[in-house]
Order: structure tokens, then sequence, then C-alpha cells
């Protein structure tokens, strides 16, 4: 294990008076060809801004729940501060912000139960068990002693937790259907229901390699090869526009092209899956 210092609790004083924004830990993960993560500026910006609040007013901009406030912590933020109170022995601390960072994880996965509010949805109660379990082995690892696979978190929260949800999508459908294929809907040309549940287990902007700029490159031009509509939902995704969204003022990529949500979904996957062939080859994949 690396000898490296810890980060240092940078908000364990919250009596001192504000000097301006504090110094923020790097990230030490590295990509392919070498060069350090790094956070988005803003994100960074912010940290070190949010260092600075006392401990009470840090928990109460971080209990915000809407992303559209002013005051909402991003989940790249919330996660800085879980990770770097592993310098600090006051495990209240570590619990209070790890319980609003787990309330907001288990809010984003799929409840288990039916819109019947009576019976529960096997596989989707597998996956958020699962998804939640990865990420606190990982953060539960990462108090132990650094563990830099958390570093993509700090940079784009969402896809890596999706990631982690794709990967237990596909591995409970696995489970339960062992020896039944894949398949596409061959009149509406959509996915199946077993397709869109397993579906993005590539995720081209969430790759390790996303930092280097040959791989940048090539992805750039797999997404100008794809046919128009699929590229446009790739760009919009790329530019951070959700697919949809339950707040009505959220301009979505259905909306804006005027297609439903599971339309969307399967031009996406269908894309998705074009990339990763695109990406690959040549890789003895």
């Amino acid at each position: 294990m690396s000898s490296a210092p810890e980060s240092v609790d940078i908000a364990q004083k919250p009596e001192a008076p504000s000097s301006g924004a504090a110094a923020v830990s790097p990230l030490r993960k590295r990509s392919l060809n070498g060069v350090p993560y790094e956070r988005a500026p803003e994100i960074e910006a912010l940290i070190a801004d949010l260092a600075v609040l006392p401990r009470d007013e840090l928990v109460a901009r971080a209990e915000i729940k809407k992303r559209s406030d002013p005051g909402y912590v991003p989940s790249e933020c919330l996660l800085y501060f879980v990770r770097a109170s592993r310098a600090d022995n006051n495990e209240r601390w570590f619990e209070r912000l790890y319980r609003i960072l787990a309330e907001r994880i288990l809010r984003s996965l799929p409840r288990a139960e039916h819109p019947d509010g009576k019976t529960e949805a096997l596989t989707r109660g597998v996956v958020r068990d699962k998804v939640f379990a990865r990420f606190t082995e990982l953060l539960a690892a990462d108090r132990a002693g650094y563990i830099d696979k958390l570093d993509f978190f700090e940079i784009r929260f969402d896809n890596a937790l999706a990631n982690l949800r794709r990967d237990a999508q596909t591995q409970a459908w696995r489970d339960e259907n062992r020896s039944k294929p894949l398949e596409y809907d061959e009149e509406s040309g959509e996915l199946s229901p077993e397709v869109e549940a397993a579906a993005g287990v590539h995720d081209p902007f969430a790759a390790s390699e996303f930092d280097d700029p040959a791989y940048r490159s090539r992805l750039d031009a797999a997404i100008e090869a794809l046919p128009t509509e699929q590229s446009r939902i790739i760009e919009m995704l790329r530019q951070g526009f959700p697919i949809d969204s339950k707040e009505p003022g959220v301009m979505t990529i259905a909306k804006a092209l005027g297609r439903s949500e599971k339309t969307i979904r399967t031009y996406r996957d269908k894309a998705f899956a074009a990339l990763r062939s695109a990406m690959t080859e040549g890789d003895g994949q």
C-alpha cells in the first residue's frame, strides 16, 4: 500500500473564520497514459468553498435534494468529504455525511416494489442490493486505505453509479435466464425487456481510457459514424441532458427529439453497442 499521505480533513475546524477557499486533496488514479484524474473545475472550486463552512452548515447544504436548488451539493463533492473524513477520528462526522450519500444512492436505484405496492420484483431487489453493497464495499475499503476506484465517482458520480447498476443488472439477468438469448423485437425494432434490463454494459464516456486523447479521438470518429438520430442522442447524453425527467421544467432528450423515453433508450443502447464494437476493434476482443 502506498505511503502517500492521507487526505487532510479540510472541514475539521468549523469554528475557524473563513479565510477563503481551502486546499483540495488531488485524486490519485491515473489514466492509461499516466495522466492524473482531475475533477471538473467547478466541482474542485465548490469543494474548496464548502470546506470552510461549519460542519452543521455543510450537512444542511448536503441534505438539499433538489438539484436545481442553488445550495445543492453535487454527489461528487459530498463523496469528497465522506472520503476526507477518514483522516478525522470522529465516526459521527462520517456517519452524518455517509447517511446523506447512502440515501441519494438508494433514491437513484429502482425500487423493488411493483406499482401495486404489494409485491416485490425479485430482479430489481437483487440489483438494488448488489449496487449498494458494492459501493459500500468500496467505501469501506477506502476508509482503511485509499481506493482509487472511487476517484471516478468524484469526477462523474452518476456515470460511475450507472456502471455499477448495469453490471448488477446484467449479472442478475444472467443468473435468472442463463439459457435465454438476448434479442431485439423484430416488429418494433426495440430492445426486449431483458436487453433493456441489461443495457449499457459499455458506457464509452465512463471508460477508464476516457482521459486519453487518442481514445477520445477514436470515440468522436465512432460517434460521427452512427446513424443521425443515434449520434444526436449520444451527443446530448455527452452534454449532460437526461433521457427523461419527472420535473416538468427540465429539458430532456425525449422532449427535444419528440420521442418516447423507451425509444430514446433503445437508440441509446444500439448506439452504445455500435460504439463498443468500434472502440474494441483490433483489441483482440
